[in-house]
């Protein structure tokens, strides 16, 4: 597939495949990018007890990153962790267990939407004490579903963690983050991999993302109580959102 093919949400695994090798990289260029994934670990880490061992689900978790960032969360509040990572691209997971990681972290392929079916096998018999989805659930259709699944895992008080970038509703949202995109990350993707499709699914893929309310009234539908939402300081305020929500006991 040329790099002026438009890609598709279907396509989105082969393409993360496609770009894993250069990923790390290009995210580096992003100076928030890992701090903002601290921040959302450690929104989830700090509603469970750390006085027990945990068990999270890094749902999407991409090269490591944000199991990266579970892990450094986990440290800070003194708590012993155990995180599955699941992702749908081979790349990515490939990326992600090339690294070094302690004991009680493993990896599974498989798409999100396959979690009710799949978590047997991805070793989630036991329910979890929490989920993080770090830019994921713009590159999930069946949305409703997969946060029903994600309610059934959670034991109860257990708690969801959701990042991801939404810009419906706010034209100032909407435009800043066009004009990031086409100005900064399509960019830099063709000066570090002379391939772009993947940064212009994602340009594409926020805009056709759910509004925070949507989203939020997702969560509540889903089953869950006391969803809160806050956002960034820099030029990704009121752009890029996490969602906490937490499954009632």
């Amino acid at each position: 597939m040329t790099d002026s093919a438009r890609l598709d949400v279907d396509d989105v695994p082969a393409a993360f495949t496609e770009a894993a090798s250069r990923y790390d990289r290009m995210v580096s260029l992003n100076p928030g990018y890992h701090r903002h994934l601290r921040s959302a670990a450690s929104a989830l880490l700090e509603t469970l007890d750390p006085h027990r061992p945990l068990r999270v689900l890094d749902l999407g978790c991409g090269s490591g990153a944000s199991t990266r960032a579970l892990l450094a969360a986990a440290r800070e509040e003194g708590a012993e962790i155990r995180v599955t990572g699941v992702d749908a691209s081979a790349g990515m997971l490939e990326q992600a267990e090339a690294k070094t990681w302690p004991a009680g972290v493993d990896f599974h392929q498989g798409l999100a939407q396959d979690l009710g079916e799949q978590r047997a096998a991805w070793g989630l018999e036991a329910p979890a004490d929490g989920v993080l989805a770090a830019y994921l659930f713009r590159n999930v259709t069946e949305r409703d579903a997969v946060l029903a699944d994600v309610h059934d895992l959670l034991s109860g008080g257990g708690t969801l963690v959701v990042q991801e970038y939404s810009v419906a509703g706010s034209p100032f949202a909407s435009a800043t983050w066009t004009m990031v995109s086409w100005a900064v990350v399509i960019p830099l993707a063709w000066i570090t991999s002379r391939q772009t499709r993947l940064y212009r699914y994602l340009w594409r893929s926020v805009q056709g993302f759910d509004s925070v309310q949507t989203f939020t009234d997702r969560l509540y539908a889903a089953g869950f109580v006391d969803v809160e939402v806050r956002t960034v300081p820099g030029w990704q305020h009121g752009i890029l959102h996490t969602f906490r929500a937490r499954k009632p006991a």
